[in-house]
Order: C-alpha cells, then sequence, then structure tokens
C-alpha cells in the first residue's frame, strides 16, 4: 500500500468526530475507529499485494469494506461482489474488542492499569499465539474473536501508560515481541505522579520518572480506592482511587482541553500499533488466509451433508453430479465458492469432515462417497448437520441429502442455537418419503427438517428419486455470490393471501422459489401485469415445478417498484423471493453496558421478551454506506402478518447504524430492512433469513483464555429469568465430543442470576488451534435460551524467538543508469536457523520479483536470491512452526543512490575545478 493512501485512510478516522478510547457506540467509539482505521489499511495491503502476484492493479474507488471488496475481487472475475461478510468479520472483531471492557472491567492486565505491563504482554502475546495457530487450523472465526480481544488490550497500552508522554511517536514492539524485554518499569515503591487539585492538569507525570524513562501506567479502582503512595490514578468518574493524593488521572482515553495533544498522539501510535500486530499475523498467515481471517472471498462457503447409508445410493450419484455441474460451471467466474466442506454421516459414525478451497480436491473427496450400512431405521442426521454448522463459518449456506428421519432429535435445541448464532442457511434435499414410522425414543420427523430450514431461510424439497436431479438447480442458484433474501415468509395452515416486495434497480436474478401441495399462485408487476402459476413461460417469469418446490425466474426485463404474488393454498407452503445484488445487511442485537467505557454488547442468546431492543446493523450500499438512505427497519413474523417497525436510528459510522425497537415481538421473527438506493432513487427491501425468537431466560459465560491439552478448563456462567422461577434444565453440548462436567438443572428465582461452572477438558495430544464449539442452553418448559462459545486449544507456549536471518553475502554488477538495470542481476546469500525454537516450517518471499533457492539444507539454513537489478528491495519470511515470523530486508536503492550522489558530487568538482583553472587573472 501506498504511503499517501495509508495516510488518507488515517486521516478519515482522525478527523471530524471526537475520539476516544471508549468500546463501541456513536462518534466516540475509538477502539472501533483505531480498529477500523487499522483493518482496512491492512486489508488493502494484502488486496494489493494478492493482486500484484496476480498481474492485477489495486484500484479502489474509495474506503468503505465494499468498495475494497470490490476492487480485491473483481480484477479476478467478472460479477458482482458484496461486502456483507467483510463488514460481518469487522463486526465480530469490533464487538469482541468492546466486550473486554465488560467483562474484564476490574482486569488490570487487560487494559495496561496499575502497571500490570508484563502480564498485559502475556495476554496479547498468548492471544497472537492462539490466533496464528486458529489460522492454521482454518478456524477463522475464532481466529476474529481473539483478535479483537487483543487488540483492545495493545491499544489500551498508548492510551493508560505514559508512554507519550516520554514522547515516544512509535509504537513498542517488545508488547508484540516476547522474546524482547520489558524494562525501566516503575515499581511499586516508586512515586510516579503529582497532585492535580484543579482537575485540569496536562501532565501529572513527576520529571524525574519522564527523565528516567520509566513506565508507569495509572492505578484503577472500580471497587475500591486504594492504591500504593505516590501512584497516578486512571482518572474518570469512575476511578476510585483518582480522589485519592495524588488525585487526577492519566489517562487519554478521551479527548479533553487539558489532554488534547496527547490523546491524539496515543490515538495515531495505538492505530500504528495495530497495524503492526496485524502485519506479524498477515505474515505468518499469508495473505489468502489473512484475508479469509477478514471476510474478504469469493462466494458464500456452499457445505453438503450427506446420508451415506445403504439406500442413499442414488442421491450420492446425484450429489456427486451436482457438484461437479457446480465447479465445471462456476470456476473461474465471480461466483465460484470460496470453500467446499463435506459432511457424510452414517449409523453411528458422522464425519470425518473434508475442507478445501480447491474444487479438484473437493471433486476426489466426493468421488471416494459410496452407501452402505444404515439399515432401514433414522440415521444421525442431526449430528451431521451440527458438525456443518459448527465446521462452516457464518452465513454459509449448507445442503442436506437424505431420505430418512433424525434418530438424534435430541439435538433439536442445540441446532436452533447453531444456525441462530451463524445465520448458516440449511436446505433439505428429502426423497422417497417413506415407509418409516417415527420412533418414540427421540427420533424426529420430516416435518421436523421443514421447520429447521425455515427458521434458518432454507428449504426443504420433497422428491422422488427419480426427480432429484431437477430439484437440485436450487443449489446452483444459491451457491451465488451477491445472493440476498427479499422475502420469506410461511402459512401452516395455509390460507389465501397477498405478498407485496419491492424490487429495486440493483437486483439481477430474482427468483421465486414455492414449497407446498395443492396450491395455485398469480404474479403481479408495478404496471399490473399478471401471470399465472398455469402459464410455464409467460410475459413476466418462467415456471418449473418438480415434487413440492415451484421455482419461478422473472424475466430479465423484468420492472422496478412494487410486485405482488397472491398464493391460494389450504395446504401449508412457504415462499420465497431473492436475487443477487450488493445492496445487503447483516445485525445483531446488541445491549448496552455501563462502566469506565461504556459501549454495546452483542446479545449472544435470543432477546427479552416484551423489552425495548437495539439492533446494530452494517449496511452495505452500491458505493460505500453514503450510496443508501434507511427509512424503516422491522421485526416480522414469517408465519403470520405481524409487524414491529422503527425509524429510531443512529448512525454509528462507516454504515453502521443502531436501531431501536420498542418492543420485541412474541414468537419468531426475521429483520426487515427498508430504504431508498441513491444511486438509481429506487426503493429496496432486504429481509434477514434466520429466525430469532424471544426468552425470559438468559445465560452469561466468559471466555477469558485457551483450554491446554490435557488440562481441565473451567467455565463460570450465570442463568437468570425474568420470569417464573423454578427448577431449570442445563444441557451443553460440543463439536468435540470433550468430556465435560455441569450441572444438570439450577434452581431459579425471577429477577436474580444463579451462578455454577462447567468444565470441559481436551484430551491430552489435541492439535493446538483446534476450535471447539461449545453450546450451552437452559429451559423451563417451552422458554429457553442459550450462549454458543468458541474455545480455542492452544498448547503452551515456550518458544518466543523468531527465526534468525544473517547476510552473509552481496554480490552486484549494478548499472548506474536506472534505464540499463534489466541486463543486470544481483545476488543475496543469507542463512536462517531456529535452532533453539520449534524450526522453520516456511520460507518465502515477502517483497522481491527474484527468485529464492535453498542452497543448504542444514541448520542453519542456506538461501540464495537472484533478481534483475531493476528488482531492488528483496524481505525474506521466516516462519517456525508456531508462527514466530522473522525477515531478512535488503535494498540496493541506498548503494545505488549512493553512488549517484558520489558521481554528481565528483562531477560538480570537476566542474569548478575547470571553472576555476579558466578564470582570467
Amino acid at each position: 500500500m501506498t504511503p499517501l493512501l495509508g495516510l488518507a485512510v488515517l486521516a478519515a478516522a482522525l478527523t471530524g468526530r471526537a475520539l476516544a478510547f471508549m468500546s463501541t457506540g456513536g462518534w466516540t467509539s475509538t477502539h472501533v475507529s483505531i480498529t477500523e482505521t487499522a483493518l482496512l489499511q491492512a486489508a488493502m495491503e494484502a488486496c494489493k499485494a494478492v493482486l500484484d502476484n496476480n498481474g492485477y492493479e489495486f484500484r479502489p474507488t474509495g474506503n468503505s469494506p465494499e468498495q475494497i471488496v470490490q476492487a480485491c475481487l473483481g480484477p479476478t472475475a467478472k460479477g458482482d461482489v458484496s461486502g456483507a461478510k467483510f463488514h460481518s468479520a469487522l463486526q465480530e472483531i469490533y464487538m469482541q474488542n468492546g466486550l473486554v471492557d465488560r467483562d474484564f472491567v476490574a482486569s488490570a492486565p487487560h487494559h495496561f492499569n496499575s502497571e500490570a505491563f508484563l502480564e498485559g504482554r502475556s495476554l496479547i502475546t498468548e492471544g497472537v499465539a492462539a490466533i496464528k495457530a486458529n489460522i492454521r487450523n482454518e478456524n477463522f472465526q475464532a481466529a476474529r474473536e481473539t483478535l479483537g480481544r487483543v487488540l483492545h488490550t495493545l491499544q489500551d497500552f498508548y492510551s493508560h501508560s505514559n508512554w507519550v508522554e516520554l514522547g515516544y511517536k512509535e509504537p513498542y514492539l517488545n508488547l508484540i515481541r516476547p522474546d524482547l524485554p520489558i524494562e525501566n518499569i516503575a515499581d511499586v515503591n516508586t512515586p510516579t505522579c503529582r497532585d492535580c487539585v484543579s482537575g485540569i492538569c496536562p501532565n501529572q507525570i513527576l520529571s524525574d520518572i519522564l527523565q528516567h524513562g520509566m513506565l508507569t501506567s495509572g492505578y484503577m479502582g472500580v471497587y475500591s480506592k486504594e492504591k500504593p503512595h505516590g501512584k497516578c490514578s486512571h482518572g474518570g468518574w469512575s476511578d476510585l482511587t483518582s480522589f485519592k493524593v495524588p488525585r487526577g488521572g492519566i489517562h487519554k482515553d478521551e479527548r479533553r482541553p487539558d489532554n488534547q495533544d496527547y490523546h491524539d498522539a496515543a490515538v495515531k501510535v495505538a492505530t500504528a500499533a495495530t497495524l503492526k500486530l496485524l502485519e506479524d499475523i498477515r505474515l505468518a498467515a499469508g495473505d489468502n488466509d489473512f484475508l479469509r481471517i477478514l471476510g474478504i472471498a469469493r462466494s458464500s462457503v456452499v457445505c453438503f451433508v450427506i446420508d451415506t447409508t445403504g439406500s442413499m445410493s442414488d442421491d450420492i450419484d446425484e450429489a456427486r453430479t451436482v457438484i461437479y455441474e457446480i465447479i465445471d460451471e462456476k470456476k473461474g467466474t465471480q461466483d465460484e465458492p470460496s470453500e467446499y466442506i463435506l459432511v457424510p454421516f452414517n449409523d453411528p459414525e458422522v464425519g470425518p469432515v473434508i475442507k478445501t478451497a480447491d474444487p479438484e480436491v473437493m471433486k476426489k473427496e466426493i468421488s471416494k462417497l459410496g452407501a452402505n450400512g444404515g439399515g432401514d431405521a433414522p440415521e444421525m442426521c442431526y449430528s451431521g448437520i451440527q458438525l456443518a454448522l459448527t465446521t462452516a463459518p457464518s452465513y454459509s449456506k449448507i445442503f442436506v441429502f437424505t431420505d430418512a428421519e433424525a434418530k438424534d432429535a435430541h439435538l433439536q435445541d442445540t441446532l436452533d442455537a447453531l444456525r441462530t448464532r451463524t445465520k448458516s442457511e440449511v436446505n433439505f434435499f428429502i426423497t422417497d418419503l417413506r415407509k418409516r414410522r417415527r420412533r418414540s425414543n427421540g427420533g424426529g420427523t420430516f416435518n421436523d427438517y421443514r421447520e429447521l430450514a425455515l427458521a434458518s431461510g432454507g428449504q426443504a424439497i420433497q422428491v422422488t428419486k427419480e426427480e432429484l436431479p431437477q430439484a437440485t438447480d436450487i443449489i446452483l442458484d444459491t451457491s451465488t455470490s451477491a445472493l440476498v433474501t427479499i422475502l420469506q415468509q410461511a402459512r401452516d395452515p395455509g390460507k389465501p393471501e397477498t405478498f407485496s416486495f419491492s424490487l429495486d434497480d440493483s437486483l439481477k436474478n430474482i427468483t421465486f422459489y414455492i414449497t407446498g401441495t395443492s396450491l395455485s399462485f398469480t404474479l403481479t408487476n408495478p404496471a399490473g401485469v399478471t401471470q399465472s402459476s398455469s402459464q410455464a413461460s409467460g410475459s413476466l417469469a418462467t415456471i418449473k415445478t418438480v415434487g413440492n418446490l415451484w421455482r419461478s425466474t422473472l424475466n430479465a426485463d423484468r420492472a422496478t417498484g412494487r410486485w405482488q404474488i397472491r398464493l391460494t393454498s389450504s395446504n401449508a407452503y412457504t415462499i420465497k423471493v431473492s436475487g443477487q445484488s450488493t445492496i445487503a445487511f447483516i445485525y445483531d442485537f446488541v445491549e448496552q453496558f455501563e462502566g469506565p467505557h461504556p459501549g454495546y454488547a452483542v446479545v449472544t442468546g435470543r432477546p427479552q421478551e416484551g423489552q425495548p431492543a437495539n439492533l446494530m446493523l452494517p449496511v452495505v450500499g452500491r458505493e460505500g454506506p453514503d450510496s443508501l438512505k434507511i427509512t424503516e427497519v422491522s421485526l416480522m413474523s414469517v408465519t403470520k402478518p405481524s409487524i414491529v417497525s422503527t425509524n429510531n436510528f443512529t448512525d454509528m459510522g462507516n454504515g453502521r447504524i443502531l436501531a431501536t425497537v420498542p418492543v420485541v415481538p412474541g414468537g419468531e421473527f426475521v429483520v426487515l430492512l427498508k430504504g431508498i438506493d441513491t444511486v438509481s432513487n429506487t426503493e429496496f427491501q432486504r429481509q434477514s433469513t434466520t429466525q430469532m425468537a424471544v426468552s425470559k431466560v438468559n445465560i452469561k459465560a466468559t471466555v477469558s483464555s485457551s483450554m491446554e491439552p490435557g488440562k481441565a478448563f473451567t467455565l463460570p456462567f450465570g442463568v437468570f429469568t425474568n420470569g417464573a422461577g423454578g427448577q431449570y434444565k442445563i444441557n451443553a453440548q460440543n463439536d468435540k465430543a470433550f468430556i465435560m462436567s455441569y450441572p444438570s438443572s439450577l434452581s431459579l428465582t425471577s429477577g436474580q442470576y444463579t451462578n455454577a461452572t462447567l468444565t470441559i477438558t481436551a484430551p491430552a495430544g489435541t492439535v493446538s488451534g483446534t476450535d471447539v464449539t461449545l453450546t450451552l442452553d437452559a429451559s423451563l418448559g417451552s422458554d429457553s435460551n442459550y450462549v454458543v462459545l468458541r474455545l480455542s486449544v492452544l498448547e503452551k507456549i515456550t518458544d518466543f524467538n523468531p527465526p534468525l536471518c544473517e547476510i552473509i553475502s552481496i554480490q552486484k554488477t549494478c548499472p548506474q543508469d536506472v534505464s540499463e538495470c534489466n541486463s543486470f542481476v544481483w545476488e543475496l546469500v543469507a542463512n536462517l536457523t531456529d535452532s533453539n525454537g520449534t524450526g522453520i516450517e516456511n520460507v518465502y518471499l515477502e517483497r522481491g520479483n527474484g527468485t529464492l533457492t535453498k542452497v543448504i539444507s542444514d541448520d542453519p539454513a542456506q538461501y540464495q536470491y537472484n533478481a534483475s537489478c531493476c528488482s531492488q528491495v528483496v524481505e525474506i519470511v521466516a516462519l517456525d512452526k508456531i508462527g514466530n515470523v522473522g525477515r531478512c530486508y535488503h535494498s540496493i536503492e541506498r548503494s545505488a543512490s549512493a553512488s549517484a550522489e558520489k558521481l554528481s558530487i565528483l562531477l560538480m568538482l570537476s566542474l569548478l575545478f575547470s571553472v576555476f583553472m579558466v578564470r582570467p587573472n
């Protein structure tokens, strides 16, 4: 990335708003703005590197997430690119960043308070090690969550310590380099601050501390005013120590008249430090995986869950044909899936999971599937779906092929929690509705599949095995980029009803899906033109039927404006309208928290029934957030005509909208967004796919560290109800079948939290970086709620030293005239070693257009770099097995410019000498 572009991004974050190191919310959310500035710049640098390697130029039209994604992915394949997943990844990082202020408010190391520098540095370095291990195992969501927490602690160092008062303008690299010491910390007996009587003191640090360059930070007392004699306080109304001499505080969390310069300096250096940490992660991950962490990928992840019991032979053949068709038709286009996941299930086996971004690898793996065993009983379908929901990233498309009910219906609550948390869409292809009866021992029914599909925004399609090839067109439809839902509704029992919706100018490939039996429908466009379901090909659409599915594709010349569809049936039916568009949104229910740094935290389970609610909605426009005008946010039932709307919005910056609804409706609902696309001045509407529900129960649990193989991990949690008290059932599931212990029930009193603990143990030998998804739910009768947590397994880190690089020789015969550089070469030889660590795992060129060759494999390994004299800079990166990064950097620019400078001086002296010699007497 060019320095000019980097400065432009930084300037956008530093102007136009009062900055404060708060967590989230409003224009003062600088933990968000600092993180956002750094993430956008890091994303642009990675995009530029990837495109450079493929012979393209990176030319974003602006600095918004959607414009960055379009520039990053657009040149490699034609088609629309949505920034929704990038927004979603950013939102996950921002929210985890903010949660540090809620969940660890009194923890000095998490905020570098109370001179806890060594402990704070340990949180950062251990977190970075966990992130790198997660990346190696492609657990990108776990990496994002840890990244958000780590960045909060790193950024707080510059706001809570005296780093900028000491005059430093660059990041303290020792915070992310555990092999380097943190020295010169003021000990507990050394006074550090003078008293601030007036409350307005630009710099309270004692001159002796500044002269000796000693590190200190403010003491923070949320519950007590006690602090060591003479020590600085953090400051602020919530810091009780700030009222004890020396009074006042040294924090730079917000800009005040007495600390503007220090605050601005802290913001700048915290931004630079965040970029340094992201650069370290990027070098360890590589550019492509770094972009995957940020959600910058092509289309959705496509996941197949396939029943491999004996009766499924024909279905497996069809699934294989469909996957081959997706690969062959979409390879090299913008709709090519960014990853394929395969989850086979039988009875009792489930898995193993196959994950790959290489379509040829998926072809090979799907070719190995065969049908065997299973008998004629219900199968482990829910276990397969659970594995898919915990393996695939959020907003994935999951396609389930089966011909049997689920025998593991006890997992239904777990699946509800997972599909709500991940917002992934589950579609069923159910063949031969048979000859099997529901078991009395916890088995499910085919209707359960229909309900799960509808709740996730998917479809449950019932066909014969002969009809299956026609039904799977829906996979080709939905495995596309920039797919959005315009409307989805269901009625059971069915009744005649008219559904209205808006189609805007940005939409393409608009398709209607209707499931049901004995039904008819009529489409009406904004001009009043109609087409009935009996017309297979008409003036508005092409209509096809297979099994219980009606699939209608609108003609390309369709009109924008208000459309209607009139459905007539007394049987249960569903309707879904979708299309491709870069206008989209994501959302989370959030709750406000108070404290020294108030903010918003994601509601991890169901929102509270009958209460007001806040939704954080990153909204994605065609030309950045300014190209949309939001007019309405609604919570709408999918199964009945019921809606709660609001126009109470707060602009949180860069496309994020905070919407407050007056009351959360009972039953299940989705989020409906309406507005104006200012590019075309047409009305748009978008609907979330995942149905939410309300509860009177609430569960809170906080993950404070990683798990260690072979050791029990304790997770405290609390359960609350504002409904009826009583004995609530507690249930927990994890996707790795790790041993757990927890109370099977808790006695709750209305209005009070009841606390308990869960222990989970990762077996010895569990691979470092393993991601464990844990669901914990509490229920009484029909009322239940849940929390979904991700735990990372991390071996105890003992290797903190990066590989060492020593340049041992440089040979060059580069000309002084740069225009002749292409005919000359230069060479560099370097030794790389990690003899005291885990060993070098990978060596690659970060910069340089030459060739890198290993010439000696011993320790130290020797590498030779050869390049044209036109390529004057080289940077070699060496990674050890836990992700420590070592680098060799060399530039021949300086020596070339120095030679040119010497030549220029000699010519000038020669000229002066000649003038002196011919001057007349």
